[in-house]
Parts: C-alpha cells; sequence; structure tokens
C-alpha cells in the first residue's frame, strides 16, 4: 500500500513571479526522490532536489489523491467536510467553502499558511477510506542555512511556515514547502484579502540544495468520517509539545475571580460588564448584557463556584445578587421562556446577535444554556448547605416548555417564538443546550419522565451531526457555519445521561463528541510572530480554535474540564488523558499573572480572543501595529476557564 502511494504523490511548484499556477517539476527544473523509512504508520522519506540550472524560489506543492468519488476534507480548525458548501452562500458571515464551481467565498480549492491549521495534516473520507498525510508546519534554520523540519526534538531559529490544501476538482490534498494563502485570505468573517503575490511565504534554494520532509501517509478503511481520528492520534503523538506550565488551577482561580470581584462588577445593574477597559484613566466598560453566552449567568455561576472555592463572602454576594435578579425578572410572560437580554431594566430577546437571527424570538442557545447554568449554581449551593427551591423551580417550568418543542427528529429548536414558544427554526447545534439543561435537571431531581425522549434526541445528534465530524448552528454570531462551541453542550448532556443509565453507548458518544471538540484543540505550540502572545511565552497546546468562521483560539473549552475527567473516571483512555491535561495547563497560563503582563490590565485580566495565526488581527497597540490578542478584560470568557477549574477542586 505505501509503494502504491508513493507513485500516486503529484509533485508540482509555483515560481516567484511566474503565472498563478502550478507547474510539474520538470518544468521548473525540480526533481522529486522519494524513499521509504521504516514506521509503525505508512511512513515516507520525502527528498525534494533542485536541479535547475538556476536558483528556486517560489512553492513547492505536494499532493495526493483521497478519491474517485465527493471526498469530505478534514484540515483541523479550518475545513471541515466541504465546510457546509453546499449550502446557501449568501450569509452575513462568510467563511471559505468548498464548491465545484467558483463562487465566492466557495471555491473548488484552498490553500493555508501551516498556522492556521490545530493539527498538522490534511485527511479526507471518501468512499469509506481515510487518506491523506501529515508534515511538519513550520522548518527550523540548519546550521548551512538550509531548511529542517520542525518537531518536538528539533530545537533552531524559525526560518519558514509550510501550508495545506485541499481541491475537490482535483480531489486531492497538499502540503507545501512555503505557503500561500489562497484564493483568499479570511482576517474574519468579514474582511478577506485576494491572493497575494509570492514573497516572503516563498521557499529559497540554491542550485544543488535540497529540502527533506517527512510524510505520514495514511490511507485505511473506516466505518465513516469518525475514522480520521485514528490518524489524528497519531499526529497528536507526532507532534505534541505540552502547553508551559505557569500558574496553579488554584491560582489561577484565584487571580481571574478577584479581578472580576474588583473590575467588572456593576451592582446597580445586577451584573457584571461584558468587556473591561484599562485606558489609564479609569475603567471604561461594555456591558453587552445577556443572560448567558457572552454575559450573565455564563460570568455570575462561575463567580459563584469560585466564591465557594476561595471561601470569598462578597463574591458569591454579587454572584447572588445577579442570580436572584435574573430568576426574578427575565421570564417572558407571554410564553414562559427567559428572555434572553436586558437593556435599561428591560428585558427582551434584542441582544447584540438579534440582527443574526433568522426570525425573532428566543434564541434555544441562550434559553438552553442559562438554565443549564442556573442549574449548576443549584447544585454547588446546595452542597454547600444552601438550597435555593425558587431557582429549581425556575428551571423546571422552563424545561416542561423546552421538552415540547422537539421536532420529529427530535431536535430541539433554534429559535423559539417569542409569544407561543413553538420552534420557529432547526437544523441547528444551537438547542443541544436544552437537552443538556433538562439532561442536568433529570440528574438533580431524579425525575425520569423527559429521558426517553432525551434519548431519542441524544441519539439524533449524534448520528446527524456528531458522526459526521461536522456541528453547525451553535453560536449565533456565524450564521450556521461549522464550530467547536456547541458540542460542548452535547459533551454535558451525554455526560449526566450516562450518570443516570449507566448506558455504555453514551461514553461512547460521549468520546466520539470529545474527539470532535479535540479537531480545533492546538496539538503544539505554534511560533507564534505578533505581541503580546509572542513575547510572553504563550502556548496554543490545549486551546481551541472558535470555529472555521472565527479563526483564533478561545477559552470556551476549558468550560468542560470536568466532564473530560468524568470520562476519565469511567474509562482508561490515555488520548483524553492527555488531551485533559494540555488544556488544564493552557487554562492557567492566559491571564495577567500580574499588571500589563500582556500589554493592558491588571493582574487576573484575560480577554476572549488569542490571535494564533493571521487570523481575527484586528486589535491594535497605540502606535497602529497589530496585536495578537484584545485588550480587555471578558468575564465571561474568564468564566469558562473558571468552570472548568472549579470542577476540579473537590
Amino acid at each position: 500500500m505505501s509503494g502504491e502511494i508513493t507513485s500516486q504523490l503529484i509533485f508540482k511548484a509555483r515560481t516567484k513571479g511566474g503565472a498563478e499556477i502550478y507547474d510539474d517539476f520538470a518544468t521548473v527544473g525540480l526533481r522529486a526522490d522519494v524513499s521509504e523509512a521504516e514506521s509503525d504508520s505508512v511512513a515516507r522519506k520525502l527528498s525534494v532536489t533542485v536541479t535547475a540550472v538556476d536558483d528556486f524560489e517560489g512553492v513547492i506543492r505536494v499532493g495526493m489523491p483521497v478519491g474517485s468519488g465527493s471526498p469530505r476534507f478534514y484540515l483541523p480548525g479550518f475545513m471541515y467536510g466541504t465546510n457546509r458548501g453546499e449550502s446557501p452562500l449568501k450569509t452575513d458571515s462568510l467563511t471559505p467553502r468548498l464548491r465545484l464551481e467558483d463562487n465566492f467565498p466557495a471555491s473548488p480549492w484552498w490553500m493555508v499558511r501551516g498556522d492556521r491549521l490545530s493539527h498538522p495534516c490534511a485527511l479526507a473520507y471518501e468512499g469509506g477510506r481515510v487518506r491523506g498525510f501529515a508534515a511538519s508546519p513550520y522548518f527550523l534554520r540548519g546550521g548551512d542555512e538550509t531548511a529542517i523540519e520542525w518537531y518536538p526534538d528539533k530545537t533552531g531559529d524559525f526560518l519558514q511556515y509550510a501550508g495545506y490544501g485541499c481541491s475537490l476538482k482535483e480531489r486531492e490534498v497538499w502540503y507545501t514547502i512555503g505557503y500561500e494563502n489562497a484564493p483568499f485570505l479570511f482576517i474574519d468573517s468579514h474582511k478577506q484579502r485576494e491572493r497575494a503575490a509570492l514573497g516572503e511565504n516563498c521557499v529559497r534554494l540554491k542550485k544543488g540544495e535540497k529540502v527533506t520532509v517527512t510524510l505520514h501517509c495514511y490511507d485505511y478503511a473506516a466505518e465513516d468520517e469518525r475514522g480520521i481520528h485514528e490518524a489524528l492520534v497519531e499526529v497528536y503523538n507526532l507532534f505534541h509539545e505540552q502547553p508551559r506550565e505557569k500558574c496553579t488551577p488554584l491560582g489561577t482561580i484565584k487571580d481571574m475571580a478577584t479581578a472580576i470581584k474588583q473590575d467588572a462588577w456593576l451592582a446597580d445593574l445586577h451584573t457584571y460588564s461584558g468587556f473591561v477597559f484599562d485606558y489609564g484613566k479609569g475603567f471604561e466598560y461594555r456591558v453587552l448584557p445577556s443572560i448567558s453566552w457572552t454575559n450573565g449567568l455564563s460570568a455570575t455561576v462561575p463567580m459563584l463556584m469560585s466564591a465557594h472555592s476561595l471561601g470569598d463572602a462578597t463574591m458569591r454576594a454579587q454572584a447572588l445578587d445577579s442570580i436572584e435578579h435574573i430568576v426574578a425578572t427575565c421570564i417572558n410572560p407571554a410564553n414562559g421562556l427567559p428572555f434572553t437580554a436586558e437593556q435599561s431594566g428591560v428585558w427582551s430577546n434584542k441582544g447584540w446577535w438579534y440582527d443574526k437571527q433568522p426570525t425573532p424570538g428566543h434564541a434555544a442557545y441562550l434559553v438552553g444554556q442559562s438554565t443549564y447554568l442556573l442549574l449548576r449554581a443549584y447544585e454547588w449551593e446546595k452542597k454547600a448547605g444552601t438550597t435555593h427551591d425558587n431557582w429549581l423551580e425556575y428551571a423546571g417550568k422552563v424545561i416542561e416548555i423546552t421538552e415540547q418543542s422537539r421536532n420529529a427528529d427530535g431536535e430541539y429548536p433554534y429559535i423559539f417564538s417569542d409569544k407561543t414558544a413553538a420552534g420557529l427554526a432547526y437544523d441547528s447545534f444551537s438547542g443541544a443546550w436544552c437537552m443538556a439543561a433538562a439532561a442536568y435537571y433529570s440528574y438533580l431531581t431524579g425525575e425520569k419522565k423527559y429521558l426517553d425522549g432525551l434519548r431519542a434526541s441524544e441519539k439524533w445528534y449524534h448520528e446527524a451531526y456528531i458522526r459526521h465530524e461536522e456541528c453547525y448552528g451553535g453560536p449565533l454570531d456565524i450564521d450556521k457555519n461549522i464550530d467547536s462551541e456547541g458540542i460542548l453542550s452535547y459533551i454535558r448532556a451525554v455526560r449526566y445521561l450516562h450518570a443516570m443509565t449507566g448506558e455504555e453507548v453514551l461514553l461512547n458518544h460521549m468520546r466520539d463528541a470529545l474527539y470532535y471538540e479535540f479537531t480545533f484543540k492546538f496539538c503544539y505550540n505554534s511560533p507564534i510572530k505578533v505581541p503580546p502572545l509572542s513575547k510572553v511565552g504563550w502556548s496554543s497546546c490545549g486551546g481551541s480554535i472558535t470555529s472555521v468562521t472565527n479563526p483564533h483560539i478561545h477559552p470556551m473549552s476549558s468550560s468542560v474540564i470536568g466532564e473530560m475527567e468524568y470520562y476519565l473516571g469511567q474509562r482508561d483512555d490515555a488520548y483524553v488523558a492527555e488531551r485533559f491535561n494540555d488544556t488544564v495547563l493552557w487554562s492557567c497560563q492566559c491571564h495577567n499573572s500580574y499588571d500589563g503582563e500582556f500589554d493592558y490590565g491588571k493582574t487576573g485580566w484575560m480577554s476572549e480572543r488569542f490571535c494564533h495565526s493571521e487570523g481575527l488581527l484586528t486589535e491594535h497597540y497605540p502606535d497602529g501595529s497589530v496585536a495578537s490578542t484584545w485588550f480587555a478584560l471578558m468575564p465571561w470568557a474568564c468564566g469558562s476557564i473558571l468552570e472548568g477549574l472549579n470542577s476540579l477542586m473537590k
């Protein structure tokens, strides 16, 4: 099999100053020598030697055919299937999509710089097989100025990024020495750059020089798209670097929660500010009012957990004030569901995301998530000796309504009617938060009446989304593009369903969901070149890319540290154990351990945005240069880490 793959490898290159096409090696004066190296998998050492009369400067591309039908591509963190290329393209939030016809933002092919991916590989599933390869994401400078591929055991100065790509038209995956962002570079969902002329992205080889790369090639049978994880586990082991060890979990909780208590609490609004800025003349606030997600209970409940872990009465009083205010005032009298945003003391569903909704109404993401978080607060308070019956009553009434909203497939709505609570839109992962809330409520109360419906819904989400490695419609701001957020609700739901039933299949599904989330989670520490991340020693490993639309690392995946710990308590899984350790370490090194460490703010401050690549570099220093994080304290983002780390406090 390995010899067959070797003979199929396709070598092409594009020269600087030439046309925007990749020519055969013979045309540009390159020769490829391929030799096999011993490996437990299908691994080869590919040696490319320049044979041109003149020096070569350009991008070298190695292609591998992946089937003859309609392959689904997996470039982790960037491409999942076709990134819903078959769906309508005219959306507000744009993302790279694959279609055979060229129709922006869709293209028959894509190429990206290596650090855009969470794992250095390009895979495809087609015809019951997984095919593709992994190779080093960047090169080091050798002692004789030649390029040496990076591996975790190699040291040296950074020289050049590699790149990855895929083509629906050619049915190939690509690895490039040098790189291109083509046909477009997506800075974010509303800002793109056209394909740039070759320049610093080129590899430069003098006559007679050669560069050697190792391709770890895969071609094996798989039941469905979940088969990509066999390769991804190996890629993780090949390239894994542990995150730096900075702070302890308890120290991180203390730093973050203390900062939020002191710097973000707005007593007259019964909430924390969504953003806190420090421009040297006193704090400035952007409240960003919501019941959860980007404020509200997503900040308040982790703060309550932190108060118990730290024994901080003031912190607990703030959290209780906010929770009681929400429970007492947020319900829509017309349908019994919670409104999702409060402005000037008036509740409505018109949060900052409202104009992104397909129709007016209650967003299931926030309805379900806020109810789940309230139950989280209820459990923590009860274990500490205080029972809030009104919280449980509130949650029970909301869940009684949401449990009647499933469609014939067993899926919860995307949007509820603000008049009748009927489901108005579906086809999304958002509603899985309603499943998580109902499963948690059933676990806490022993109520069994929802169990059959929950089983049916869990099966639907697994079969329709997770087994195809394509979860979309979680957060409301990316127009149902593929993301890493929505799966976090499913992971929580399955945890509590398993805790109630002990069914082994639920652990299998929890594993599948965790493995999907891990596709967004960096397995190595990318050589970031933009401050402040580049200068503080920040680690990308253990952090998860938000979505294929918002290409930055954010802390939301840290919120399921407790669920990962639960799974490991049921099964011996070395891969999940390593990912668990990565996530904990990553979570303890993202905040200021002293004032201004990340070039802004006070001790304990952290934003949601960590720019690991060229994506979302939209923040700027006062001199106009770009910054790789947002310069703001964001309590909800801290809340994701606080929820996860507090779950480790016994």
